[in-house]
This record gives structure tokens, sequence and C-alpha cells, in this order.
């Protein structure tokens, strides 16, 4: 039996005491990679990550430590970062703290994985990227909803040209989030205060930069608006606060082939759909609605012939006309899937679409958005530069 090469990767991951970073970057990614084994890169090669959770608090430290099983905990970041065990730096803080850090690990060497927004400027942003490349250094963003489902079943389609040529595309995105004071909310205080980073344009123009970018082609413009819904929340302390962010933001995307997405994006909608992200995209040949983890779809064949006649009950039951695509494939948790790309990318080398470039651009829609909203019209998305 030949022996097996162990690729060890010390990982800082701080700010995994957050909702995101410990359910879905921690117990659901890295733990989930360590109970299986590892990465695998061949039957004689496997990429192991060894991380050490990083906070300000270390009474949640040690809390995560127990519950996810990490024995390996600091306060002090700056120490890890001069620390040769550990060539990886992961970010998963709120967004006013990230620029900070991410240039401190770049300045120390260690190849960057990070949460998106990863600034709330373009300029910080691509100056993140820039700082990168300079340094050499492997980066990479997450862009979770690529490896979802029921968005992976959609490009299938797409690639296979079951659609046609596409013509339009809409997203639906949104759900309650409690106020607070009588339901405890769902969502931590600081997304709805301006001044530390919050805002749906901020969080959602981000994703929807990828998605549109990746799935249906390069967006060059930009018409959009924003409102603050719900003026008042109550935060983890029950304490009332003023909100300064956005919760709610309407918009319109045009792309380099003619082709327009309109995307609602709301934390104030009860869900009438049957999932929290729709995405319809129609097309010559064919029409799909793809959500988190299941997409439909109607082919041009099987359309039915609607007319308009509001005084009797519809003679066609439109949902029954809809076909449920198959699941071909065994799918994982979309975190977990980037994570073993960069994992395996920073090990092997070779090309990583995601990177801090692709985050800029998503920070770039997310400040044109704002721009729109305070012109009150279109705005050109122009493209930024690849170093």
């Amino acid at each position: 039996m030949s022996d097996i090469t162990i690729h060890r990767l010390g990982i800082i991951m701080n700010g995994v005491t957050g909702r995101m970073g410990t359910n879905q970057h921690l117990l659901r990614s890295i733990c989930a990679i360590i109970a299986q084994g590892g990465v695998k890169l061949s039957d004689t090669e496997v990429i192991m990550p060894d991380p050490v959770l990083v906070g300000r608090n270390e009474a949640k430290l040690q809390a995560l430590a127990e519950r996810s099983g990490i024995a390996a905990t600091s306060t002090d970041l700056a120490s890890l970062l001069e620390d040769e065990r550990y060539p990886i730096y992961f970010d998963a803080q709120t967004t006013e703290r990230r620029v900070e850090a991410v240039k401190a690990a770049i300045r120390a060497g260690k190849h960057i994985y990070c949460e998106k927004p990863t600034a709330t400027t373009t300029a910080e942003a691509y100056d993140l990227y820039r700082c990168a490349h300079q340094a050499g250094i492997r980066h990479g963003v997450v862009q979770d909803k690529l490896w979802l489902p029921g968005l992976l079943k959609l490009k299938r389609l797409i690639d296979l040209g079951v659609l046609g040529e596409i013509v339009a595309v809409k997203g639906e995105f949104g759900y309650w989030v409690f106020e607070g004071n009588v339901i405890p909310t769902q969502r931590p205080s600081w997304n709805y205060r301006r001044e530390d980073g919050g805002g749906m344009m901020i969080d959602m123009f981000c994703h929807w930069r990828y998605v549109i970018d990746n799935l249906f082609g390069s967006i060059n413009g930009v018409c959009a608006t924003a409102a603050t819904l719900i003026p008042q929340r109550w935060d983890e302390n029950g304490q009332p606060y003023t909100c300064t962010a956005d919760d709610a933001a309407y918009a319109t995307f045009s792309l380099d082939s003619g082709v327009l997405c309109q995307f609602n994006s709301s934390w104030n909608v009860r869900v009438n759909r049957d999932e929290l992200l729709e995405i319809q995209v129609d097309g010559t040949r064919g029409s799909a609605v793809a959500g988190l983890r299941n997409c439909k779809y109607q082919s041009a064949g099987t359309t039915p012939k609607a007319v308009w006649n509001p005084d009797v009950p519809s003679p066609i039951a439109y949902r029954d006309w809809w076909t449920e695509v198959p699941e071909l494939e065994s799918f994982d948790n979309a975190f977990k899937v980037q994570w073993e790309l960069f994992l395996k990318y920073v090990v092997k080398g070779g090309s990583f679409r995601w990177d801090l470039l692709e985050a800029a651009k998503g920070v770039q829609l997310a400040e044109l958005g704002q721009v729109s909203h305070d012109r009150r019209g279109w705005v050109d998305v122009p493209p930024l530069e690849q170093l």
C-alpha cells in the first residue's frame, strides 16, 4: 500500500463566532472536511485543514471550541499572522473590520479567503485585490450561491440550450426579519446600521453580481432604488435602535447581451413562493424557475396558451405545466464545495476564478446602485481592470 501524502494547512479563522462563520464556514465546511478525512487530491494525496479559531471574545471562542471540537483558539491575531504554521487567513468578521485585517494578513504573506463584501467602497475593495496581486499570494472570496443545487440545475439547462436565447431574468429574494421587540430577530443588528457596514445593497448586490455574471453575462448598467421600511428595531440585548441602513432594494441590471435582470431584495416581505430565493429565466425555447435547491422548467412546446379574461376563473392551472429538473448528481454544502476548491488552489496552484477582483466587482455594483438611487436613474457599470 502506497504512503499517503498529507498536506496540513493551518487556517486562521477570524470572526467565526458569528452566525454565518459558525454554521457555514466552520461546522458545515471545515469541520465537515476534517470529518471526511480531508480533501482528496488522489489516492495518495490529501489536504487536511488545521484551523485556529480567532475572535475578540474568549468566552465565545471557548464555547465554539467545545461545540466544534477545534481546540486551538486565540484572541491575538497579530501573533498568529507571524506564525508560519498558518499559511491561510480567513475573514468572516463584520464588514467594517475586514479591510484592515485582510491587509495585515497580506503583508504577512498569508493566502487570503474571505467573506463578502470585502469592503464598503470600490476603491478599498480594489485596493485589497491590488495588494494581494502585488504580494503574489493566492486569494479568493466566498461566492457560495454558485454551488447551490437549484442554480447548478439552472446552469445545466442554460448550458444544454434548453431555454434557447435568454430574453429576461427576474429574481425575488427575502423574508420577514422580525423587529426583535416581541419575537427575537433572526439577523444581527449591525445589518441595519450603515455605520457598521450594514444594508441590503452592500449585502445582496455583491451576490447578484457574481450570480448574474456567471450565469447570464456581464453587467454594464444598473438602475436601483433602496428604502428603510422598518425605522426601528431591537438589538441582541433587547435595546431599541434606529435603523440607518436600507433593508429593501429594487434593481434592474442591464447586460452586455441586452438582457435585463430585475431583482427585488427585502427583509420586510412575507414569503409566498417555494423558496427564499427564486430566479425566473425566460428564453425563446423555454423558461426555468430556480430556487436554492429546486429548479423547474417549461418548454416552448408545453407552454399553455394564456388568454386574458378576468371575468371567469382561470381554466389553466399554470403551476401544473412545469417539470422538476431531476437531480443527476449529488450536491454538497455550497460553502464546503468552494472551500475545497480554494484549498486545492493553495496546494496545487492553477486558476481560481472567484478572487478579490470578483469581490471588488460586487462592491462596485452595490456602490453604483446607491449612486443610481441618489440620482434616480441609470448608472453605467464600467469594467474593473485585471492586473
